[in-house]
């Protein structure tokens, strides 16, 4: 069965190579996308059986993944998985999202085959 993933990213390039590269490598389908924490929140709030994996960033046009990620913590269903890209992976930034209920934090810039290697484990498990 295929991981079918949300994706809140609002740079439209890192999206499109994002969508591909997860399709291809890891077998996700992305069933929707945001730009903006409203967004995000409206289509997570519902579509609550509509995904098992939400791909989220912490620095939106408008908002904040942070505040997704804090909406989310009593929403989701067993098995669904929350993770972080972002830019802005420090220690504590990772340590605050983990807090908030976040399965993982990846840099965009260095750990792109990180998230595809958690994206194909959901696969399998």
């Amino acid at each position: 069965m295929k991981c079918k993933a949300y994706l809140v990213e609002d740079s439209s390039t890192i999206r499109s190579n994002l969508m591909e590269t997860l399709h291809e490598l890891a077998g996700v389908e992305v069933v929707g996308t945001a730009e903006t924490e409203h967004e995000a929140k409206r289509w997570l709030a519902g579509n609550g059986e509509g995904w098992d994996l939400a791909i989220v960033d912490l620095f939106l046009r408008e908002g904040s993944g942070l505040n997704i990620l804090q909406a989310l913590q009593a929403r989701r269903r067993p098995g669904q998985r929350i993770v972080v890209l972002s830019n802005h992976s420090s220690k504590d930034v990772r340590w605050r999202c983990q807090q908030l209920g976040a399965d993982g934090v990846f840099d965009k810039s260095t750990e792109i085959d990180e998230l595809v290697d958690f994206c194909a484990g959901l696969q399998s498990a």
